[in-house]
């Protein structure tokens, strides 16, 4: 399996950087089987942030379809409207030689949108995100709502976990062994093991089981340290949104804010111990280039 050498953000992200594995990936989700021929070209745009983090996979295949999917162990109510912002960066990448001032029509590749979820809390096998869902209703000014939003953005949002979704999950290799791979964690976790001592239970098990053995053997520590950054990283947003919900206290504000920067160390000091570089600590910690160097 060929990966980006390039530091992914997230574990799924380093699974799915192929362009075969994603013309596999999406004809899974879609339920058909796309041509071998048909090219698939990566345009993630890995300057985009959203919540701290790097937006996972964005893809044009055969020039006609431009998907974007998004990989979350927490169901994100925004998600439409930060995918709406997401593709039209995309959109001005794929038409940035073209004017779009003149008379003459330009075409564009359509747009889907999916998230790839498997956190724990109980959610549908599928459902979907509907950007209308958040406009503000008219009543208020006295104008008649439509019947239909003059703009909308689905988001199918397809649950993941291990036993669900299994005719999808089932038809891509690569996201039946992510499915496994988080599925053991969890389960090594749950038998009392910490969090760094799952993973790496979870390494050992998936290598001597052939699942995502190839991965696992040249990436092993990448793997292990992003997942570790990953997980923790959404504790400590579960902090900050648990924190920003105290009837608005300043004494809850800071004590979330004091939270997440104990994560962030936690964060920071765990990377630096596996070898990763500096600047990538710095980036994804949130901290300072002197904070890092004195952990």
């Amino acid at each position: 399996m060929k990966t980006n050498v390039k530091y992914k953000n997230s574990v799924f992200s380093l699974v799915f950087s192929d362009p075969d594995i994603l013309r596999e990936l999406y004809s899974a989700l879609k339920g058909i089987s796309l041509p071998d021929d048909v090219p698939v070209v990566i345009n993630t745009l890995e300057d985009v942030l959203f919540m701290d983090k790097i937006n996972d996979i964005s893809f044009e295949i055969g020039g006609r379809l431009v998907v974007l999917i998004e990989h979350q162990s927490t169901i994100n109510p925004n998600i439409a409207l930060r995918l709406l912002m997401y593709v039209a960066r995309i959109y001005e990448k794929i038409v940035e030689d073209s004017n779009i001032y003149s008379t003459k029509k330009i075409f564009i590749p359509q747009p889907e949108f999916f998230v790839l979820y498997n956190g724990k809390t109980p959610c549908p096998d599928k459902m979907t995100i509907k950007l209308s869902e958040m406009f503000k209703t008219l009543e208020f000014l006295g104008i008649p709502e439509k019947t239909r939003p003059v703009l909308e953005l689905d988001v199918k949002v397809l649950n993941i976990n291990e036993g669900k979704n299994e005719a999808i999950v089932q038809r891509c290799h690569h996201l039946a062994h992510y499915s496994v791979f988080i599925g053991k964690v969890r389960e090594f976790e749950n038998q009392g093991n910490s969090l760094e001592e799952a993973v790496k239970k979870a390494i050992v098990y998936c290598r001597e089981h052939d699942i995502m053995k190839e991965l696992l053997e040249t990436n092993t520590s990448e793997v292990f340290n992003m997942l570790m950054v990953e997980w923790n990283w959404d504790d400590a947003l579960t902090c900050r949104y648990k924190e920003g919900h105290e009837d608005g206290l300043e004494e809850g504000r800071e004590e979330g804010r004091r939270g997440i920067v104990k994560k962030a160390i936690e964060i920071a000091r765990k990377m630096k111990a596996g070898g990763q570089p500096l600047g990538e600590i710095v980036e994804y910690a949130g901290l300072t280039l002197e904070e890092v160097e004195q952990l």
